[in-house]
């Protein structure tokens, strides 16, 4: 099957082709990136986003056609973000969707964005069978999920507040870094000592599965403050070590409960760990790490495939085609749409 994937739920207009009969599926994949747009703001601002969306989203799939060297006529399917997201975003992505189904004649799937990277993992890893442990970790969302199946999920906890990677990008702009401020932190994290400063560790002593990041990022706010002299490197590599660091440790406690309580219930044991807070390298290792610890086998989709992007939409899409799971052409776009009920 040929599957276009069409992904515009935030700040990345991406467009992909993948051939489900290869080893090697991704045909094309190709991404516009509005953060030259959005960095004056400090952040996504929803109608310049949307906006873009609409200039574009014709000519890359015009361009992922020519890459893959096939026409809108030989698709099998087409996939389109759904939800959740910025609304503008995601009307974009479904009605363009719908355009091309319509006058092609082609299926239609709506995928659930959050679904794109779970499932995305399973492309290049045909032994990831069902059901796993997900730990799913973005911009906008942070959640720990069992994994039954498509669209079959339970959910073991989620953040109460801030999301793991809006406490990155909100913690780089108290300390004056570039948007967007998560892949910043994590690259002077590297010069820092994540002993310096002393950050509370949230939630440490329940035996949840939840998330708590707006206490860590007031505390980070306090510190600078308290901080007389100007903010040199040196101060801001250390204090980025210390909430990466902090970070890590929160996940770690959290992800125990849950490996503690999926052990007592699947045999299955793997962790997918999914997102764009998925890229970053030293969390990875210290997940790596705990996953070792309790004899389980971390998946992480190819680096590239874990921020927002077009493959994991299509193959979202070709899943939930198999099981028969395709989409009416009055689908409604959703900014909000859970994975578990």
């Amino acid at each position: 099957m040929y599957v276009l994937g069409i992904e515009s739920s935030c700040d990345d207009t991406a467009i992909s082709i993948i051939d489900t009969s290869q080893k090697e599926q991704i045909l094309s994949n190709v991404i516009s990136s509005q953060i030259e747009l959005h960095r004056p703001y400090g952040g996504v601002v929803p109608e310049l986003a949307a906006r873009n969306h609409v200039m574009v989203i014709d000519q890359l799939v015009s361009k992922a056609l020519k890459q893959a060297n096939l026409r809108i006529a030989d698709m099998d399917l087409i996939a389109a973000t759904g939800g959740p997201g910025l609304i503008g975003g995601v009307v974009t992505s479904v009605m363009f969707a719908k355009g091309l189904s319509i006058a092609n004649n082609i299926p239609f799937c709506a995928v659930n964005h959050l679904e794109g990277h779970c499932l995305v993992a399973r492309m290049n890893n045909p032994q990831l069978s069902f059901p796993f442990l997900l730990f799913l970790a973005s911009g906008g969302h942070c959640q720990i999920l069992v994994c039954l199946g498509v669209g079959k999920y339970i959910k073991y906890g989620a953040t109460r507040d801030d999301a793991i990677g809006e406490a990155f990008d909100k913690t780089g702009k108290i300390l004056g870094l570039p948007y967007p401020g998560g892949p910043e932190i994590e690259k002077i994290a590297k010069y820092g000592d994540p002993t310096k400063y002393k950050l509370p560790i949230s939630m440490q002593r329940q035996d949840n599965c939840d998330f708590s990041l707006s206490g860590l990022k007031t505390s980070v706010k306090y510190l600078v403050d308290s901080i007389d002299k100007p903010l040199t490197d040196s101060i801001k590599s250390n204090i980025a070590a210390s909430f990466q660091q902090v970070i890590s440790k929160q996940i770690e406690n959290r992800l125990s409960n849950a490996i503690k309580k999926y052990k007592a219930e699947y045999d299955n044991n793997k962790l997918v760990f999914a997102g764009g807070v998925a890229a970053n390298s030293f969390l990875r290792g210290n997940i790596v790490k705990l996953c070792d610890k309790n004899d389980f086998e971390l998946i992480v989709p190819d680096k590239t495939l874990c921020t927002d992007n077009g493959v994991m939409i299509a193959w979202a899409g070709y899943e939930n085609y198999r099981i028969n799971n395709l989409s009416d052409l009055d689908f409604k776009p959703r900014s909000r749409w859970l994975l578990y009920s």
